[in-house]
C-alpha cells in the first residue's frame, strides 16, 4: 500500500497558496484549542509515526507550536526504562494520555512496541501479535471516555530520508539531530515498511492517515486540515458564567 502512495502529495498544489492556507488553518486550530481547554469536556490525542527524519518534530512545531501551552503536552517515546520494563507495555502510555480539555501529541508512540520488537526479534511473534489487540482495546477505551485519537503516518521516500540524514552530518546546525542508530534502522527499511503495513491493517480503528511528507508545506496542510475538522466536529463551547446565589 505505502509504495503506491506518492510521498510528494498532489502535483497540482501551489506552494505559495498552500502556505497562506496553512496560516489560516493553524489560526483556526489555535482558537478552537482555547475553547476546548476552557470547556474541558473532550480531549485529543495526536499520534505521529514515521521513519527517522520523517518530520515528526517539525510537525509539532509547525501546527501546534504557538497554541496555549497550558492545554497541550508533547511526549516522545524512546527505549523503555528499567522501571517501564517492569510493567505491561502500555503502562507508560496510559499514564500520559490527555485529560479532558487537553491535546497531547505522541512523537512516536505505543506502536513502537510493535515495530521494534517485530523487526529486531526481541519477543516471540505470538506475544507481539497479541499487542495488536491490546492496542485496539486501549484506543477504544480512550474513545469511550471522550478522547479522540488521531493517528498520522508521515510518509517520506527513502531518497528523501537519505537527504535529511545526510544534512544532519553536513550542517552544523543539524548535528544535534544525528544518531548513528538512524542509519542502522535505514538498512532495515523494507522490514519496517512491512510491519507498518500490518499495523495499518490490524489497528485501523480509529483510522490511520497516511500523510505525504517529502514536502513540509504539503505535510502541514494535510495534517492541519484533519485536526481542524476534528476540533470543529467536537464543537467546543465557551463555558457559561457560574454565579453563586445568595438569599
Amino acid at each position: 500500500m505505502l509504495e503506491k502512495i506518492d510521498t510528494n502529495g498532489p502535483a497540482d498544489l501551489d506552494k505559495d497558496t498552500i502556505k497562506k492556507e496553512n496560516k489560516i488553518l493553524i489560526a483556526k486550530i489555535e482558537a478552537l484549542q482555547r475553547i476546548l481547554f476552557a470547556e474541558a469536556k473532550h480531549s485529543l490525542l495526536i499520534v505521529l509515526q514515521g521513519v527517522d527524519a520523517a518530520g515528526k518534530d517539525g510537525t509539532v512545531k509547525s501546527i501546534l507550536g504557538s497554541i496555549n501551552p497550558l492545554g497541550c503536552n508533547v511526549f516522545s517515546f524512546k527505549k523503555p526504562t528499567e522501571e517501564e520494563f517492569g510493567y505491561d507495555f502500555l503502562w507508560r502510555v496510559h499514564k500520559i494520555v490527555p485529560r479532558k480539555g487537553m491535546i497531547h501529541i505522541f512523537n512516536r508512540s505505543h506502536y513502537e512496541d510493535i515495530l521494534v520488537p517485530s523487526v529486531e526479534g526481541y519477543y516471540s511473534k505470538e506475544l507481539v501479535d497479541r499487542r495488536y489487540d491490546h492496542i485496539n482495546n486501549f484506543e477504544a477505551l480512550l474513545a469511550d471516555h471522550g478522547t479522540t485519537v488521531l493517528k498520522f503516518y508521515l510518509h517520506i521516500s527513502k531518497e528523501e530520508q537519505l537527504d535529511r540524514l545526510t544534512e544532519r552530518i553536513d550542517n552544523p546546525e543539524k548535528y544535534w539531530k544525528h544518531n548513528d542508530g538512524d542509519w542502522e534502522s535505514r538498512e532495515k527499511w523494507d522490514a519496517y515498511m512491512k510491519v507498518y503495513e500490518t499495523i495499518f491493517e490490524k489497528c485501523n480503528q480509529p483510522e490511520w492517515h497516511i500523510i505525504p511528507a517529502d514536502k513540509n508545506w504539503v505535510k502541514v496542510n494535510a495534517i492541519a486540515k484533519i485536526v481542524l475538522q476534528i476540533l470543529e466536529a467536537l464543537n467546543p463551547k465557551w463555558p457559561k458564567l457560574e454565579t453563586e446565589k445568595f438569599d
